[in-house]
């Protein structure tokens, strides 16, 4: 199911649902070459209904991230359709009756993968945007002796309240299709798949992305519509029930495990560089900065963006550029 990328076979895990799941497949991409010391690395993590290709755009010879002077790795998420997932599981855990993974699951079996099978003994950065932010907090908060720094970007430690009810819609949108049958459809859901990236749009950019029209002048759209049905083909792209697997796991992301989140948050070590968008819709700077008060070695440095929550995404140039000067600094710390 992965191609020519290179697959950690974890064996069966037990996920903190309690439930064992046999057969677990970690599909991995790398960049650059560890030294000997096996602490030059660089984890991050993918994002919701993103794949390594998502992320790579972060990669690069004079980048922060640059392949001559760390090892890289982007772990794939389980649930995005590569590694371990709803749509590539066999039965009994295949579709929808594919168990809850958390993100600490997802980081857990992250951390094996660097340690048994690729030997690194330090990490020098965990970077991630949105979901992957979320699993560079918890990267920081499960293994902090192996951590040294952590750069989540448009994301929290904790899916907020207003956050969670974002993603129900999303979910009711993707499920109120008939052909979904409970997830156990013979067909893609393509209405509910529409709807769902209908829903989406209006919270994946800002209100003031629209009103500059950065969709034409800059995407190249030529009208609205276009648009729309651009964002749909992304997430037609990805199975139902991968969907909503990765949803649940964004739904339940809490570094504190439903605990103290201050207390989680104050026991991290590692020095954070938390960087929110603007104009972010459902990871609000509020958010964050409350976030950074409780850690210990944090700086909240917000992206001067109208992008919204896509001001991380890779698409925007001057985004871009801000987001790489200050892992950039991070990393010279």
């Amino acid at each position: 199911m992965s191609g020519v990328l290179p697959v950690f076979e974890a064996g069966d895990v037990l996920l903190t649902s309690g439930v064992r799941l046999p057969g677990v497949q970690l599909v991995y991409k790398t960049y650059g070459t560890l030294n000997a010391a096996r602490d030059n690395v660089i984890v991050a993590p993918t994002h919701y209904a993103g794949q390594h290709t998502d992320t790579a755009w972060l990669v690069g010879e004079g980048k922060a991230l640059d392949p001559r002077r760390f090892f890289i790795v982007i772990p794939n998420m389980l649930g995005n359709g590569l590694s371990s997932s709803p749509s590539n599981t066999p039965a009994p855990f295949d579709g929808p009756r594919f168990p809850r993974v958390t993100l600490a699951d997802n980081v857990r079996l992250q951390h094996r993968l660097l340690t048994e099978a690729l030997g690194v003994t330090r990490v020098q950065l965990v970077v991630g945007f949105s979901m992957g932010a979320q699993q560079a907090y918890h990267w920081a908060a499960l293994f902090p002796d192996f951590v040294a720094r952590i750069a989540p970007i448009c994301g929290s430690a904790r899916t907020a309240r207003h956050n969670f009810v974002f993603l129900e819609g999303l979910k009711a949108a993707l499920t109120a299709d008939g052909s979904f049958t409970g997830g156990d459809y013979t067909a893609p859901p393509v209405t509910g798949i529409k709807a769902f990236a209908r829903v989406y749009a209006g919270w994946m950019f800002s209100q003031a992305f629209y009103r500059a029209e950065i969709d034409r002048l800059q995407m190249g759209a030529p009208d609205l519509q276009t648009f729309l049905a651009f964002l749909e083909g992304h997430f037609l792209a990805r199975d139902a029930n991968d969907l909503l697997a990765m949803l649940d796991s964004w739904q339940t992301a809490d570094i504190s495990a439903g605990g103290d989140l201050a207390a989680a948050l104050a026991a991290i070590p590692a020095r954070a560089l938390v960087m929110p968008s603007e104009t972010d819709l459902y990871f609000p700077v509020a958010d964050n900065a409350a976030e950074v008060a409780a850690m210990p070695s944090a700086e909240l440095r917000p992206i001067p963006s109208i992008w919204g929550h896509m001001a991380a995404s890779g698409l925007n140039p001057v985004d871009v550029a801000f987001i790489d000067a200050a892992l950039v600094e991070l990393l010279a710390r």
